[in-house]
Parts: C-alpha cells; sequence; structure tokens
C-alpha cells in the first residue's frame, strides 16, 4: 500500500506531529509499505526540496514545501508528488496552528479539494479546536467555533473515508459533530534505543520538553519535601530538550529547597532516550485530559516511566475520564506510588493504522 501523510512541517526535532509523522512512516516502510511525508507549510524550508530523511535506520522520502510559497504554486508541487507516487491514501495529520500561526486555516478545505487523485482520505486529528475546557475565554470560544467550522469544512470537501484521534476526550467532541473517529494511540518522538543502566545513587524525576504555562510546581516540590521518607534515596531533577522560558522559574524552585538538578538541553535522541530510561518518574506539564496527545508522555510510556502529571487547571466542558497509568498531581495529596507501565509502541501503531484502512 502507498501512503503520502500531509503535515505542516517536516523538520527534524522541531515538529513534534512531523516526528511522529517521521517514526510511523518508518514502521510502515519496514513492515513493507510505501510510505512518504509531504509538508505544506514548512517553515525551515527556504524553497521546495525533496530529502531523504532517517527514521530508525529507515529511510523515507521527505518533500517540503516552504510557507512562504503561494497556494497556486504549491499546488502545482504537490500534484507533481502525486503524480510520481500514485498514493492509494493520503493521510493528513492535522493540527490547525501547523497551518496557520493563528490556528485559522481558512484556506485549506478549498485547497485540499482541488487536490486530484484516485487516492482515499485518512484524517488524524492531534488537535481539535480552542474552547472545549471550562476556563477558556471568550475570544477563545470564538476563535474554536471558527475552528470547527474549518475541520468539518476539511472532512466535507476531501469526502474523508476514514478518521482518527488518539484519546477518547476529542472522541467524544467528535462525535458530538456527526464525525466517526476511531482512536489511533500515538508513539513517542523517542525511540527507546537505550538499557536502563544499574540503579542509580538517587530517585530521579525528569522533565523532557516544552514547560507548560500555569503548571504547580512549586505546590509539587513542597508537597514531594513533606514526602522525602517514602524514599530510600536523594531526589534529583533532569531537564532535558527545549524546555522553553518556563524553565528558569523551575530552577529557581528548586534551588530555593536544595534540590540536586540538571539542564541538559537540546540532545540526541540517543542521549534523550539513555535519560529517560534511567529516570524513575517523568513530569509531564501537559493538561492531565490532553495527555494522551502528548509526544513527552508517548515516550514516557515507551520507556517504563512512571509519569506524574502536574499541570494547570484544564476542564472540559464535557466527556471527563480518568486516563490510566498517570498520577494526576493534587495539592496536599500528592500519591507517586509506581505502577506497572502498558507499553504501546510504534508496531502495534502501525498495525492498526494499516488494518484500518485496509477495510475500507
Amino acid at each position: 500500500m502507498e501512503i503520502l501523510f500531509i503535515c505542516g512541517s517536516a523538520e527534524i526535532g522541531n515538529d513534534g506531529v512531523g516526528d511522529y509523522t517521521r517514526r510511523l512512516c518508518g514502521k510502515l516502510i519496514r513492515s513493507g509499505h510505501e510510505a512518504q511525508i509531504l509538508s505544506l507549510c514548512d517553515h525551515h524550508a527556504n524553497s521546495f526540496i525533496t530529502e531523504t530523511q532517517m527514521s530508525e535506520e529507515t529511510e523515507i522520502k521527505v518533500h517540503r514545501i516552504p510557507i512562504s510559497a503561494p497556494n497556486k504554486q504549491s499546488l502545482i508541487w504537490v500534484q507533481s508528488v502525486l503524480k510520481t507516487f500514485e498514493p492509494d491514501w493520503i493521510s493528513l495529520q492535522y493540527v490547525p496552528h501547523s497551518f496557520n500561526p493563528k490556528g485559522l486555516p481558512f484556506w485549506l478545505p478549498t485547497y485540499l479539494k482541488k487536490i486530484k487523485g484516485n487516492h482515499k482520505w485518512h484524517i488524524m486529528f492531534h488537535e481539535l479546536w480552542l474552547g472545549i475546557d471550562a476556563e477558556s475565554s471568550l475570544k477563545h470560544k470564538c476563535i474554536g467555533l471558527l475552528q470547527q467550522l474549518i475541520a468539518k469544512r476539511i472532512i466535507h470537501n476531501t469526502k474523508t473515508h476514514y478518521v482518527n484521534t488518539q484519546n477518547k476526550l476529542y472522541q467524544f467532541f467528535l462525535q458530538s459533530h456527526n464525525i466517526d473517529a476511531e482512536i489511533l494511540p500515538i508513539c513517542g518522538n523517542i525511540p527507546l534505543t537505550a538499557v536502563k543502566k544499574e540503579q542509580l545513587g538517587f530517585v530521579q524525576f525528569v522533565l523532557f520538553g516544552t514547560i507548560h504555562i500555569g503548571a504547580p510546581f512549586e505546590d509539587f516540590i513542597a508537597d514531594l519535601m513533606s514526602a522525602l521518607n517514602n524514599f530510600d534515596k536523594p531526589i534529583k531533577f533532569v531537564f532535558i530538550g527545549k524546555n522553553g522560558p518556563q524553565l528558569s522559574g523551575f530552577t529557581s524552585i528548586l534551588d530555593h529547597y536544595k534540590i540536586s538538578y540538571e539542564v541538559l538541553g537540546i540532545q540526541s535522541e540517543s542521549v534523550i532516550s539513555q535519560v529517560l530510561r534511567d529516570s524513575d518518574f517523568g513530569i509531564s506539564t501537559t493538561p492531565y485530559y490532553q495527555s494522551e496527545k502528548s509526544g513527552v508522555y508517548a515516550a514516557y510510556k515507551e520507556h517504563q516511566l512512571n509519569t506524574i502529571c502536574v499541570s494547570r487547571e484544564w476542564t472540559p466542558t464535557k466527556g471527563q475520564y480518568v486516563i490510566p497509568q498517570i498520577i494526576k498531581y493534587e495539592k496536599n495529596n500528592l500519591n507517586i506510588v509506581p505502577m506497572n507501565i502498558e507499553v504501546s509502541d510504534t508496531q502495534n501503531m502501525a498495525t492498526q493504522f494499516i488494518n484500518s484502512i485496509f477495510a475500507l
């Protein structure tokens, strides 16, 4: 089967959805299928290029269209790729902000309708729309209404044959708009390549990737200090990847409590895998009900890490549920008892994806 994946950007290590798509492509290719990637709004391409990218020792052909390209020219390049590759399926990996800085890609439904070929359409909703949480501002609710219209128009214009999302909450909101979506768990952006070292001399907490605004980290650390007698070793924090501007606030809190930490910054996949594998707990600052869309959480799971969600309040207006295998931090109620982690790897994900579209 030939599958062309369309995403926003394909710069390695700079786009979570692009990194996820690359890993999925690699697994599909190793399973005997043909798969390529086309990025429509690439921030790191100065001109249209076709290049080979690597994922777990697998070569993947990637076509990259710069974000500055006019739609007319962009469409010419897309049709050229389709003429050469002739895919059975086009899979749109959808995030509103991947196709417009404000998350409002009004142009996209009409653009996709103009793509000609004998393919079927698949859509993976990595993100939906703003305004589905009780804490949303009026502005976000208004933007969310426009985003809903765009999403429904994309499905209508492409005559989408199959829809996925990666969590029950998004599935619920899609169904509320009469969009049937099957859940396809995502893989992490970091392949498991490391072997766990012998026991370290401390209990290691790792925070990989972006630190989201509003995480009650100081409350968490205060509660953690009150529970130190639960550990038989001292604790240590490791920050790795692009943590963002909130990092300095987190390290200041650790300095205040005299807790040991390291800031490793951007590292290779192999180094990140080793740090995750050697850690005891992974800290996620993604809101609890959005955890399953997080590549960081998926990476923690693949590395058999217990995940502790330390995030701001984000309460869905409906469709709440308990997410297994995540420790939800609540102030003055710290409970970090380790649990058995069920690992969903890229093979399971790729098999589920192929079996679903094969049936159509």
